[in-house]
């Protein structure tokens, strides 16, 4: 690897589900490797077995690729570093305790727990500061792996150091004490393996979060005794939550990153909006395509306060990707979205079902949010069950108010829904097609709705089209689904008005409340 190649890397740790500060942190490492021509790495830092979750590892990978974040070296494709799962070196963890053993750096732990908290204790007790290399063994054991092995901190100094984001940093001598390096369990801690991975693979860039500052004293004394030059520490902002009190954690409510591909954002505005936490290159423009932004991103310009999180934002940004897409585009990615159960519905041909989802193209935020609205639309046996719930008074008392406000003279009347929904099939099976989509005097469905009221005959039949009280334009539905699916659905709506008035009549003769049938307007 050329000494001059910017190389970066994501390391989480496998111990649940990705948030968005971790994906933040990934992609800014993706931005400045992306930017340099570098190599971006995906490793995977696995050494506490005690918090890792199973799948976590494949929750990582599918995370980063909805994303778009695509790596140049990692656990599935390997590389000239590899393994790139850290439980899988632990041999070159061994070489390198050794080598600090060799050059006077590292030291067997020979103490038991209970010797550790009773100093613990004792420095309470003194109020002061407990610090392990105030007990350091005068002549410690030869380590065998059965116990930890300690970093032995040389000169106590200040330690300075500069960072890409906040300049120059530094910290007291109490900063540094004799950390551990190998655990009694043969695996590394994170604060020795990252080190010497970052080595190894070639790091030029390390980005991380805030929580990490006081800890580089550490990492520093390391490559210090290593002789080896350390990398550029970038240290991106903390993201807070919508208060903007609190960093957004996994205990605070922060969301697993797929759950938004759930819910239909696209991976365009999550990382278009996750770069600008914490990140601005100037000026009011604020979609960036993924070119644009690994072309004006850059390292100097990221902030030191935090970014709030904000729903509403995320929201206005994935609607102005939606306004970018082609129709072909946007129908694409919304079939990914929509639930298996629509998609397979065989009541709507494929134009119609595409016109369908259309109509939705400048009501939704989200692409999740078309499975309410198209559900009851696309699956026609499901209309049975909807006009009974929106037309006809539910026989369970806990749920006979009808959210449906039907004009007053029709709650209580199903033989004139039944009327002037036949009479409106009728018109639309007369007639042409193209002049009944208008609303002009030549069309006669709309003639026929004025002479009765247009509620009374166009909100049964939008129930009967939609499955809904409240939708997209009746005549902008029947243009989607086409003549053949607005007759059939008509038809559908009116046979199960005609069973559910027999049912209701035979109801009446066995003495059921007339009460039960009586329509309300749900407050």
């Amino acid at each position: 690897m050329s000494e001059n190649k910017v190389v970066t890397r994501f390391a989480p740790s496998p111990t649940g589900f990705m948030h968005v500060g971790g994906v933040r942190t990934a992609l800014y490492a993706w931005l400045w490797a992306r930017k340099n021509g570098g190599q971006f790495i995906l490793r995977i830092e696995d050494t506490d077995k005690v918090r890792e979750v199973e799948g976590s590892i494949a929750h990582i990978q599918k995370s980063l690729k909805w994303l778009g974040l695509n790596w140049d070296q990692g656990p599935d494709i390997g590389g000239p570093c590899a393994p790139y799962i850290q439980s899988e070196r632990l041999e070159l963890y061994k070489k390198y305790a050794n080598t600090l053993m060799e050059k006077g750096f590292a030291y067997a732990d020979p103490y038991t727990e209970e010797e550790i908290e009773k100093w613990r204790l004792e420095a309470e007790t003194n109020k002061k500061p407990f610090m392990y290399r105030d007990h350091r063994p005068e002549n410690p054991p030869k380590w065998d792996g059965t116990m930890p092995l300690r970093f032995k901190t040389g000169e106590l100094k200040r330690t300075v150091w500069n960072d890409v984001v906040w300049g120059e940093l530094s910290a007291g001598p109490e900063a540094l004490d004799d950390f551990i390096l190998m655990k009694s369990d043969g695996y590394p801690t994170y604060n020795f393996a990252h080190v010497i991975d970052d080595i190894e693979m070639g790091v030029t860039h390390v980005v991380r979060g805030q929580e990490f500052i006081s800890s580089t004293p550490k990492f520093l004394s390391l490559y210090e005794a290593l002789e080896v030059k350390p990398p550029f520490f970038v240290t991106a902002p903390p993201i807070m939550g919508a208060d903007g009190k609190r960093k957004l954690g996994k205990r605070d409510g922060a969301k697993d990153i797929l759950d938004y591909e759930k819910e239909g954002y696209l991976p365009d505005t999550m990382v278009n909006y996750l770069a600008f936490l914490g990140f601005n290159p100037g000026g009011e423009k604020e979609i960036y395509t993924r070119d644009e932004l690994v072309e004006v991103f850059d390292l100097n310009k990221i902030q030191h306060s935090g970014a709030q999180w904000n729903d509403d934002k995320l929201d206005w940004m994935n609607k102005e990707y939606l306004k970018k897409m082609t129709d072909q585009e946007f129908i694409d990615k919304a079939k990914k979205s929509i639930n298996k159960e629509i998609i397979d519905a065989k009541n709507l041909t494929e134009l119609e079902f595409n016109n369908y989802i259309l109509l939705f193209r400048d009501r939704i935020v989200k692409f999740g949010e078309l499975n309410n609205l198209m559900r009851d639309l696309v699956i026609d046996d499901k209309t049975v069950t909807i006009i009974n719930d929106y037309l006809l008074p539910a026989k369970d008392p806990a749920i006979r108010e009808i959210a449906l406000i039907l004009p007053k003279d029709l709650k209580d009347n199903i033989d004139l829904v039944i009327e002037y929904l036949t009479e409106a099939k009728k018109i639309i099976e007369e007639n042409d097609w193209a002049k009944i989509l208008e609303k002009n005097d030549e069309n006669k469905l709309w003639v026929y709705s004025g002479e009765k009221g247009r509620g009374k005959v166009l909100l049964p039949l939008r129930v009967a089209l939609s499955g809904k009280d409240k939708s997209v334009d009746l005549f902008d539905i029947m243009k989607a689904i086409g003549k053949d699916a607005t007759l059939r659905r008509a038809e559908n709506a009116i046979r199960r008005l005609k069973i559910s008035e027999k049912e209701l009549n035979t109801e009446t003769e066995n003495k059921i409340p007339t009460a039960s049938h009586t329509f309300t307007i749900k407050k």
